[in-house]
């Protein structure tokens, strides 16, 4: 059974493992549990039977008029299933109705939150992928605290 909580009291990086599918650097799940604690807004479905996160979204908000949702990830196993169209549904409700809530997708997941009421936009970006592990992540693990 899956439950949706916002705490993130019970979570360790144990229970994190299996995200960022087809990332060329998967972050660590330290580096995950780091991403979850600094972000504004979190939702976290959690497999109850398994005692594991199957998928999660975050936030960054200003609380006046503007918030952009960097990570919506629903483990494979998982998708297909409405866990990804109600982690969106509960991060919005958290953030509450602001001027602009901004996600930046693939343009194969533009359907996906079409349906969640989102229109396609164009943007800019950049992306460090050496540093996709985590801060001073350029090589591979040496066992020092992250």
């Amino acid at each position: 059974m899956i439950t949706y909580t916002t705490s993130l009291e019970g979570i360790s990086p144990d229970k994190l493992k299996g995200f960022f599918v087809g990332w060329q650097n998967p972050p660590w799940p330290e580096t995950h549990m780091k991403l979850l604690e600094n972000s504004s807004h979190v939702v976290l479905a959690i497999d109850d039977e398994k005692d594991r996160v199957a998928g999660f979204v975050t936030a960054m908000c200003d609380h006046v008029l503007s918030a952009s949702i960097p990570f919506l990830e629903v483990l494979p196993e998982y998708r297909g299933h409405g866990v990804g169209e109600e982690l969106v549904r509960r991060i919005l409700d958290e953030i509450g109705d602001l001027y602009m809530v901004d996600f930046v997708c693939h343009p194969n997941m533009q359907p996906f939150y079409t349906r969640l009421g989102m229109r396609p936009s164009t943007g800019m970006m950049r992306r460090n992928v050496q540093h996709q592990k985590g801060p001073g992540s350029q090589g591979e693990r040496d066992g020092t605290q992250l």
